[in-house]
């Protein structure tokens, strides 16, 4: 090394010029960090500080018609853990393990909602009672990171009487969180399951809050409330068309020994007044996580109380359906109100080589359409189902909406099952080409064979009926009403089939059904079924007062024998909505 002063200089620039680049690029990091991203940084510091705590959102309240309340929230508890990886979840949750009960599913779903999102409280008990809050509340010092919190808590004050209509809550699923509906939603959140819950979850779900509390660089919880919470936000309450007090009475109709359904709408509106399937179950059961035995209790009972009959059953109408035979033969020109058949009722039908019974084995004599329908006459609706031929009745009865759903809002309704056109195409795939003849069409003009229709889509085709020949699409929650014109008679022979229909209640086959004061239409049905081959299903749809029809009743009991079984039970939700109408109107009169 030379120590010639030029030499030494010369380093000494160098030196002073590497510490002027050291400094410089000290300087500009110290620039970047403190001021390009201080506002990332003390974000970041906030973040490993406060924890966001989120608040559950109360649902929206459901109502009836008039204020009552069919779904509600009451106060409730939920217990998380903020926990750093699984092993401390599963540590913690073992050693909470040793004071209450934990079961091996309630460990397996929170590693489940951890693992999903582990920068949120993991939920371990969404419905906590009182008396398991108390026990945990007195050793939470022993459990860092144990947030106990108030959660609302679904409640449907009717239970069993509106399950039907209203659905349940419970905590999202896995492959609803892979679902694009559910995008913001997280593990532990409540959604709608079934019923209104479902159908209306973007309207009842609330906007979750937030509290924000200092964890210590453990994950300990040092101090609450940290930050101002931000409060949850509860929806606007949901409007239905709901008749409380009918749908109360629909369900002790039915009892707990009647399996079926019901559907009681409005003819011209749509408006779904009462809709029950029975047997029912108690919504209030599944909040929080449904009890193994009472799942199994609904698993194991064969009356399949988790079906919906009122919307997903769907059963073969009977002679409930010989209305649509009259209506599709008068579009077409081919019978009037007073016409008879060739052949008069002996207690059958020979047809080729098959004689095809009536249900009235020593027949109805020589009758008329609106004879037939008084007496419900399968000998005249034979005939004339071979008048209209094959390919025109399924024709029609795809024209009067037999494959389709009714509408309603309500999830997962069933389509109906009818023949598709060309009905001999149909047939050929259903049979073989060789395998059916066209004695199908005597079972099809009398609501059996290939023919399975759903309550609520047989009520809506009544509210044609019992008005000008618009049905109205069934609405559960207050809208704008949709009315759809169904069949082109005119308005006198729709006059006649109201007066046949009337003519089965006052003279026919629901004769024992009258009420006093109370003109009553409609059809009775006894229809076979697949299933047994003894009992019938029994089923009515009609409408009241027939004059001035203010709602319609569709009535299916499973197994139910003669369909005057049914029309008893209809007559008498007739009576009840009818009678409380009146009662309401003359209490809200002015002086």
């Amino acid at each position: 090394m030379s120590f010639h002063p030029n030499a030494v200089q010369g380093r000494a620039r160098v030196a002073s010029a590497l510490l002027f680049l050291v400094f410089l690029f000290l300087a500009g990091s110290f620039f970047r960090t403190q001021v390009l991203q201080g506002a990332r940084y003390v974000l970041q510091a906030e973040t490993n500080r406060l924890r966001e705590v989120p608040l559950p959102a109360p649902r929206g309240i459901i109502l009836d018609r008039t204020g009552k309340i069919i779904a509600e929230d009451l106060p409730g508890y939920s217990i998380s853990l903020l926990v750093r990886n699984e092993d401390s979840l599963r540590v913690m949750m073992r050693r909470i393990g040793e004071i209450v009960s934990v079961s091996p599913e309630q460990v397996g779903a929170a590693v489940r909602r951890f693992r999903r999102e582990p920068t949120r409280p993991t939920v371990l008990f969404p419905d906590a009672s009182f008396a398991l809050v108390s026990v945990l509340e007195e050793r939470r010092v022993e459990f860092p990171g144990l947030i106990i919190q108030s959660a609302p808590r679904r409640h449907y004050p009717d239970g069993p009487a509106v399950s039907a209509l209203v659905g349940y809550t419970g905590e999202i699923s896995e492959s609803e969180l892979e679902d694009t509906r559910f995008a913001d939603y997280k593990p532990g959140q409540q959604v709608g399951k079934d019923g209104l819950e479902r159908q209306y979850e973007d309207r009842l779900r609330g906007r979750e809050g937030a509290r924000f509390i200092e964890v210590d660089a453990r994950g300990r919880v040092v101090r609450e409330q940290a930050r101002p919470d931000l409060e949850p936000e509860r929806p606007a309450a949901l409007y239905t068309n709901i008749d409380l007090d009918l749908q109360r009475f629909v369900h002790e109709l039915f009892a707990d020994s009647l399996i079926g359904g019901v559907v009681a709408m409005e003819p011209h509106s749509g408006e779904v007044l009462a809709l029950h399937s029975a047997p029912t179950f108690d919504p209030n059961r599944f909040i929080g996580g449904i009890p193994r035995d009472y799942w199994d209790e609904l698993q194991n009972d064969a009356r399949r109380p988790l079906y919906n009959k009122a919307i997903k059953g769907a059963y073969p109408p009977g002679s409930i359906w010989k209305l649509h035979t009259a209506i599709i033969a008068m579009e077409a020109g081919q019978v009037r109100i007073d016409e008879r058949m060739q052949v008069p009722c002996r207690g059958g039908y020979q047809y080729g080589n098959r004689f095809f019974r009536c249900w009235k084995r020593d027949g109805h004599g020589d009758v008329t359409l609106a004879e037939a329908l008084e007496q419900s006459c399968d000998t005249y609706f034979y005939q004339l189902g071979l008048r209209i031929g094959l390919q025109n009745l399924v024709a029609g009865g795809l024209r009067l909406g037999a494959r389709e759903r009714s509408g309603i809002d309500l999830p997962a309704e069933t389509r109906s099952v009818f023949p598709t056109d060309p009905a001999r195409e149909y047939y050929d795939r259903l049979f073989g080409p060789r395998g059916w003849s066209t004695a199908v069409t005597l079972n099809l003009s009398i609501g059996q064979g290939e023919n399975s229709q759903t309550v609520v889509n047989m009520a809506r085709f009544y509210t044609a009926l019992a008005t000008d020949g618009e049905a109205a699409r069934p609405e559960v929650v207050r809208g704008q009403a949709e009315r759809a014109k169904l069949f082109n008679i005119t308005p006198q022979q729709l006059e006649q089939l109201q007066d046949a229909m009337a003519g089965v209640i006052s003279r026919g086959t629901a004769a024992a059904s009258q009420l006093q004061g109370i003109a009553i239409a409609g059809k009775t049905g006894t229809a076979q079924n697949a299933q047994d081959q003894v009992r019938d299903h029994s089923w009515f749809v009609g409408y009241a007062p027939a004059d001035d029809p203010k709602i319609v009743v569709a009535l299916l009991l499973e197994f139910g024998g003669s369909g005057s079984r049914a029309a008893r039970m209809a007559s008498r939700v007739f009576e009840f909505y009818l009678k409380q109408r009146t009662t309401f109107a003359s209490t809200t009169e002015g002086p």
